[in-house]
């Protein structure tokens, strides 16, 4: 089973918090491209736009263009290093988290994304993560809280309740195989628990997919 994880927010804008239901993670705005580079000796015509100046630059540019290149140790090493700088970014911790998980450092990752849940309960996208982790070691009671607590925090968060969907059907396939031990003439358990285990196969497997993600790098 695949459940779907969250990779990294765009780097260009702050978190906001969301006032139409989409995730706060997922509301982040590519910086506008200025249409000509501000010359600030320059005269400009009475009337007439100024144009754009650049873009600021922020701590985790460096880490963000890292990962998106594939440098994934450098971009935690550029990550590791703007945290020293701005330790509460939330974007620079999430980031850090998911290059841990990509790395299969899954108790680092589940410290970060732990710690974010501390620090922003009103992000789903950390509790989102930490039940893909809890759900790969097995623990699928911790992944359903820590997804229905994701589903709290954003009801309209899709992967999060898709991921529920998944994490239920495993709950259903134990509690199946316990009714069956338990009651082992009952075939309406033994065929519920043959149509769940059917379902599972179906699904698509981390080696044909590759997780999907509700925010592009």
């Amino acid at each position: 089973m695949l459940l779907s994880v969250v990779p990294l927010a765009s780097a260009q804008s702050d978190l906001i918090t969301p006032s139409n239901q989409s995730s706060q993670l997922n509301q982040l705005n590519q910086a506008a491209q200025p249409a000509q580079v501000y010359q600030p000796n320059q005269v400009y015509q009475i009337g007439t736009g100024e144009p754009l100046r650049p873009a600021r630059t922020e701590p985790y540019d460096g880490a963000i263009a890292a990962y998106r290149d594939g440098r994934i140790q450098d971009a935690l090493g550029l990550t590791d290093a703007a945290l020293l700088v701005d330790p509460r970014n939330p974007r620079l911790r999430f980031l850090r988290g998911v290059i841990l998980t990509e790395t299969r450092q899954p108790q680092a990752a589940s410290e970060v994304f732990r710690a974010m849940i501390q620090d922003f309960p009103e992000l789903p996208e950390p509790y989102n993560n930490l039940a893909v982790i809890q759900a790969a070691a097995g623990d699928y009671d911790g992944a359903r809280q820590s997804l229905e607590q994701s589903v709290m925090a954003l009801p309209s968060y899709a992967m999060a309740r898709e991921n529920l969907g998944d994490i239920y059907l495993q709950l259903a396939i134990r509690a199946y195989e316990e009714a069956a031990r338990l009651d082992a003439g009952n075939p309406s358990a033994r065929h519920k628990l043959s149509i769940a285990r059917e379902m599972i196969v179906k699904l698509p497997s981390a080696a044909s997919t590759p997780p999907r993600s509700g925010a592009q790098p």
